[in-house]
């Protein structure tokens, strides 16, 4: 099956490397969907653009056939300064496509091309290339427009690189693969006061260091053992020079978990954490929880097909079954609560610290575009079969 796709390697890793060198972050991708929608029409998709102000959805009609099904892959770069001397780098100051969108971009066009060819499925096929993927939720925005209305669906998938799994391996997980993600801030507002003089302030400098400390505490006295959290404290902001104690502190950061009861156990453990240190440290604090993706969760039937999918093209010993969820987060999930589906990854190959997922030197490895392609081809024919 990879085969049949090499023919594709190099278009395919030319089209990666012209989005990755003109990488637009989340509902700025014009560019991008531009060069999506083109292709698609060329190769003889229906295609409509403007699905959450930047998507575009490409339909395909096959052999005759009742069912539809959707591939997903995401657009979006991020606010990152590329490192690194690549030849493709990215020509736009402050932006780079750090996650490998660019990749999956050219993954799916190149799958979508060789099944306009071949026709090789019966049925409906719908190919999603949807905008905002990063913090912006693109995936809600693009289903509360009436992507499934629209585009009606038995099944939708969606396909990840994994750095540090082996390159071209697969990964699939029945249920939870990827954990919910919400953001927080808490405003501790005291009373500022000169640097020599702390017993005539309220000093929120101080209670800002235990509320860092202390909400660690909510996921390693108040959530199971048993159970995966994340509490992250990624901002810090107050005051404006040495001698001065701030009137104003602010504490920014995110929430990660698998299972609905804990992400409302971690939002109730912030605000009970914040507020009990305030009142003990005599200022004020105001916290405020944002409900940002959830947990995506894939339904057994289509994760079992999908890896089956995955067998067919790179054979038994490259598909893992065994591999833990992740922590991040994954906006498909607006998806796979509208229809039954899977999220796969597919490995990237090792990585250093700089070149993982959002790492400044991070890139896409051409070498897997055939056996991505070839494994959304293998998984179209699958769940669109002939005869």
């Amino acid at each position: 099956m990879i085969d049949a796709l090499l023919d594709l390697q190099s278009e395919m890793a030319t089209w990666r490397r012209d989005i990755h060198a003109h990488p637009e972050t989340a509902f700025e991708e014009r560019r991008t969907a531009g060069l999506v929608a083109d292709k698609l029409a060329d190769f003889g998709f229906a295609v409509e653009r403007g699905l959450a102000g930047t998507g575009v959805v490409g339909t395909l009609e096959g052999r005759p056939g009742p069912e539809a099904i959707a591939l997903r892959a995401d657009m979006d770069a991020l606010p990152i300064e590329e490192a690194g001397g690549l030849p493709y780098r990215s020509r736009v100051p402050g932006r780079m496509h750090a996650c490998g969108h660019d990749g999956h971009v050219a993954m799916l066009l190149g799958a979508a091309r060789h099944l306009a060819r071949t026709r090789s499925f019966a049925g409906t096929l719908h190919v999603i290339f949807q905008p905002a993927e990063e913090n912006e939720g693109g995936g809600r925005l693009m289903v509360e427009e009436g992507l499934f209305t629209r585009f009606p669906v038995k099944a939708v998938f969606g396909l990840h690189n994994w750095p540090g799994l082996e390159a071209g391996a697969f990964a699939f997980h029945r249920g939870t693969v990827m954990a919910a993600f919400d953001t927080f801030e808490v405003m501790i507002r005291g009373r500022g006061g000169h640097g020599a003089m702390p017993h005539l302030a309220a000093d929120p400098v101080v209670a800002a260091a235990q509320m860092v400390l202390g909400f660690q505490t909510i996921v390693s006295r108040s959530i199971s053992p048993l159970d995966a959290a994340v509490v992250s404290v990624t901002q810090v902001t107050g005051g404006d020079t040495w001698n001065v104690i701030p009137g104003v502190v602010s504490l920014r950061g995110t929430t990660r978990s698998l299972r609905p009861e804990v992400r409302e156990s971690l939002a109730a453990g912030l605000r009970r954490v914040a507020e009990g240190i305030a009142a003990a440290a005599g200022v004020w604090a105001e916290v405020h929880v944002q409900s940002r993706y959830p947990a995506t969760v894939n339904t057994e039937a289509e994760t079992d097909l999908a890896a089956q999918a995955a067998i067919d093209v790179v054979g038994p010993a490259g598909v893992r079954r065994d591999l833990p969820p992740s922590m991040a987060a994954e906006d498909f999930a607006y998806m796979l609560e509208q229809r039954p589906g899977c999220y796969a990854w597919i490995g990237n190959g090792p990585a250093e610290s700089q070149a993982g997922l959002h790492g400044p030197r991070y890139d896409f490895s051409d070498a897997i575009l055939s056996t991505g392609a070839a494994y959304w081809v293998r998984l179209v024919e699958r769940a669109l079969p002939l005869g």
